[in-house]
């Protein structure tokens, strides 16, 4: 027989059992949870993805919901193994849900929440860290460094790009993409050019106040452009941050023809999802053309790199961090945890799942709601008039 996994119990006389299959940052969400009479079982096992049985045996005979993450295949067998239990609450640590399977969820009548709202400003600012990194080899630069290599000032030395008026490129203008616009363009005095299917308004006024702004203080005004086609975008663009949903349709997005139409000297970014880029593609086209560079937070096959990719001196690499700031972590823990307890309660769900401050303010008691189930129409959740 396997061993048990190893868990940290708070609160062991709760009414209610509710299992965190990691442990989270913070300790709001813990409190917020064994407040209102929940026993609280944390996994603590030295093991970074719970596999399905794993985490089946955590379920264990009574478990009225869980805490996941997005490393973990939510599917049949665990939301079956979930109602056997007597739960009906399932939330990811994260805004992103594909590794949830919602149809089995609502099979069994499990709310699924996500966290929605607190990775906007955090996300962009690693696109923009990840953009500036790249463009000026700051990665190369530190592992020169380190490496005891410096000897003295040269003329070519980790020469890089300069991004003041140069045009930087965002796929997808939704609220990172948008953030992230905002940041360049301000930040480094870039002009924009952006691909959606709908229109970024805020945006484009946002630009255009700031071009009004340096013009009026005797400085090139920035500008802005809306593609009518992606291709445009990766034609001007000196550097390209994507922020598209993945799907169907955004699958292998960048691929050998479309890294081949960018500048040679081009940066491309992705804090999105790693399939929307083929990997394979970009590893060849990082090795033909070297003054090439890419930012890249997410992998085709997470959590590993495609072949040859780890090697490539012109790839920043970083492990799928770009909601790791404190207050992200913790906001996202909170979310996830009143996700949870909220169904459990039978409170309705909130109606802006992505205005999700109220219940982020630990000097106020939040709101009596669900912060975000995205299958909340799919069992009858009523959603709260708060």
């Amino acid at each position: 027989m396997a061993r048990p996994l190893q868990v940290e119990v708070y609160n062991p006389n709760g009414r209610y059992r509710v299992v965190s299959t990691k442990s989270m940052p913070g300790t709001r969400w813990i409190n917020l949870l064994v407040d209102q009479d929940c026993r609280l079982e944390i996994c603590t096992e030295a093991k970074t993805i719970l596999s399905v049985e794993d985490i089946i045996s955590l379920i264990g005979d009574r478990c009225d919901g869980v805490i996941g993450q997005l490393t973990e295949d939510w599917g049949e067998k665990l939301f079956s193994a979930l109602s056997r239990a007597g739960g009906k609450a399932f939330s990811n640590m994260a805004v992103g849900y594909n590794n949830v399977d919602t149809k089995a969820a609502t099979k069994y009548g499990v709310a699924v929440g996500n966290t929605p709202g607190v990775l906007t400003e955090t996300t962009a600012e690693l696109a923009a860290s990840l953009s500036l990194a790249a463009a000026r080899r700051i990665v190369e630069a530190d592992e020169f460094m380190r490496a005891g290599r410096y000897d003295g000032w040269l003329p070519h030395l980790f020469v890089g790009n300069l991004l003041k008026g140069q045009t930087v490129g965002v796929i997808g203008a939704g609220r990172i993409g948008s953030a992230y616009a905002r940041m360049m363009v301000e930040g480094f005095k870039m002009n924009l050019i952006y691909y959606d299917l709908y229109q970024a308004t805020r945006l484009e006024k946002f630009v255009t106040g700031y071009g009004q702004f340096l013009k009026a203080n005797g400085e090139q005004p920035v500008t802005w452009k809306r593609a009518s086609t992606m291709e445009e975008v990766l034609r001007e663009a000196d550097v390209i941050s994507l922020h598209p949903v993945l799907d169907k349709t955004t699958y292998h997005l960048i691929n050998k023809q479309r890294l081949a139409i960018m500048k040679k000297e081009a940066v491309l970014v992705n804090c999105s999802r790693g399939p929307v880029v083929d990997e394979v593609a970009l590893v060849e086209h990082l090795k033909a053309n070297p003054m090439f560079r890419v930012g890249l937070d997410v992998f085709e096959d997470e959590p590993h790199m495609k072949p040859g990719l780890a090697q490539m001196k012109n790839a920043v690499v970083v492990p799928h961090i770009a909601s790791a700031s404190k207050w992200t972590r913790e906001g996202m823990a909170t979310l996830a945890a009143l996700n949870v307890l909220g169904k459990i309660k039978g409170y309705p769900v909130w109606s802006n799942p992505n205005n999700v401050e109220p219940f982020l303010n630990e000097n106020t008691t939040p709101p009596a709601a669900c912060p975000s189930i995205v299958n909340s129409k799919d069992i009858g959740l009523p959603v709260s008039k708060l």
